[in-house]
């Protein structure tokens, strides 16, 4: 059994990798460029990915190819119609940032509403010393309890932020679908949750029905001004629009660990507003404590040794309509 690891470095060091237990050749790469796929599982029976794009046509070059074994949650990069026709196995690592998300949407949450980051540069640019006495108020300091968070993407990382939220003294509320014609308790339309929210946090998938998901309409539905936080992926955002909404004062802040291109080329849009006080954008670490990369790493193993056991776990399949993102 020969299994290709392609992007290695997406795991940190430190993360330990156990040995497969089941007789088998391993060829490890650091990174892997679209270009290179092929050629890199043209022999492959399992493919390691966690970012690098499996395509039909990388596939196509692939007759061996038995199991796509996903170091993240997300398959947006791997094409499951051309896996599905092949019958390869995809299979993808869950619930292992139960803590790390949810803990790093709430830091961004907590900068954000207290202008850490604005106060921690006035300081550093001699503001303090100017102002003349024991402190000064240059930018706004909200609390959060009595505050109301919006959260769109009710699964398990939702869910955990609103276990927190609540438990700081918020108010909830979750977005419901709209094909859902019986909503329980606190799940309002869209529109309801983006015009009475102090703090909209997003944690859904990427798929034909969410991407731009908030964009400039959304943007004008938001009444109260709300922070926008984004742990999730970055195509859920019109990444435009949400410059202007910063600018304009739409919003009053944004915490982003996630961008459309990552890492973010020198022409995106928020290379424009990376000095904004209001916004933090940090480079897709949300899912990345050291226990939960550890805890990704062990259950990617258990999935390729269970597959191999013939006995597959964590199996993603298409869904009718949905394909392969770009990004």
């Amino acid at each position: 059994m020969h299994v290709v690891f392609l992007d290695r470095a997406t795991l940190a060091p430190q993360t330990q990798l156990r040995t497969l237990p089941f007789e088998h050749t391993l060829d490890t790469f650091e990174r892997t460029a679209d270009a290179e796929v092929a050629e890199r599982i043209r022999h492959a029976d399992i493919v390691v990915t966690n970012k690098a794009r499996i395509t039909a046509e990388a596939l196509a070059e692939a007759p061996r190819v038995r199991m796509i074994a996903v170091a993240a949650t997300g398959t947006d990069h791997v094409d499951l119609h051309a896996c599905a026709a092949r019958g390869i196995v995809v299979s993808n690592v869950r619930d292992y940032a139960g803590n790390t998300v949810p803990e790093h949407t709430f830091a961004l949450i907590f900068a954000l509403r207290r202008s850490l980051l604005a106060y921690r540069d006035a300081v550093r640019a001699g503001r303090w010393l100017e102002s003349g006495q024991f402190c000064f108020f240059d930018f706004p300091i909200r609390n959060l309890a009595g505050s109301t968070i919006g959260i769109i993407g009710n699964g398990a990382l939702g869910g955990a932020v609103a276990h927190m939220a609540q438990a700081l003294g918020l108010r909830v509320l979750y977005a419901a679908r709209a094909s859902h014609n019986d909503t329980p308790a606190g799940y309002v339309p869209l529109a309801t949750l983006l015009a009475q929210s102090d703090i909209v946090s997003l944690h859904c998938p990427l798929n034909a029905q969410t991407r731009n998901l908030i964009d400039a309409q959304a943007f004008a539905q938001m009444q109260r001004r709300p922070l926008l936080i984004n742990t999730s992926r970055g195509g859920l955002v019109d990444e435009t629009a949400l410059v202007d909404a910063l600018r304009s004062g739409a919003i009053s802040g944004a915490g982003f660990d996630v961008a459309t291109e990552e890492p973010m080329p020198a022409d995106h849009p928020f290379q424009a507003i990376l000095d904004h006080p209001a916004f933090i954008l940090t480079p897709h670490v949300a899912w990345a404590s050291d226990e939960a990369m550890q805890a990704l790493a062990d259950q990617l193993v258990e999935n390729i040794a269970a597959f191999q056991a013939g006995e597959p776990r964590n199996g993603v399949m298409p869904r009718q309509g949905e394909t392969m993102q770009a990004d």
